[in-house]
């Protein structure tokens, strides 16, 4: 199977190049790229929703701090979940407020039994703990054990970085 090769055009990787590293903090973010690119907002979202379409880009969101915000225990919380009942489960608890991700991971027997991981952030531990509690009654008798994996410093997330 042989991997389609897409091109990026010189404005589509302008484009790209200004948004890698966040949107502008302004009220028209898109109005302040298209005026980096020489387009019009309207002409760098239609052009982002081709990219996000055509699979040049993954997506579009937001990644906040979450320490600024004011929440300083963030804890992955891993869970060994059915496998038969993880993807229900795993939509059910991505939807809680105070989850930020949730995924399906293989296990690593017999070292590392969990396939569900939830990223949970609280002001404290003890509001963690208790946001894995809540957790752990929508995941009842699926689950067979759990754990949660405390942040200790915010780590940089970045992704493939482009030059134009």
């Amino acid at each position: 199977m042989t991997a389609e090769i897409l091109e990026i055009d010189v404005v589509d990787r302008a484009i790209i190049a200004a948004t890698q590293g966040g949107l502008p903090l302004v009220p028209r973010p898109y109005d302040a790229i298209g005026d980096g690119v020489g387009l019009s907002g309207a002409e760098v979202r239609a052009r982002m929703q081709e990219m996000l379409k055509s699979g040049i880009i993954r997506r579009i969101g937001a990644v906040p701090n979450h320490y600024k915000l004011g929440f300083s225990a963030n804890g992955m919380t891993v869970w060994d979940v059915a496998d038969e009942q993880i993807s229900d489960l795993g939509k059910k608890v991505g939807a809680l407020e105070f989850v930020s991700h949730c995924y399906h991971r293989p296990r690593h027997a017999p070292h590392w039994p969990y396939n569900m991981f939830a990223m949970v952030h609280g002001k404290n531990r003890e509001e963690v703990e208790s946001h894995a509690q809540e957790i752990a009654k929508i995941l009842g008798s699926a689950v067979k054990g759990s754990d949660i994996i405390y942040s200790k410093r915010i780590l940089k997330k970045t992704g493939l970085r482009i030059s134009v």
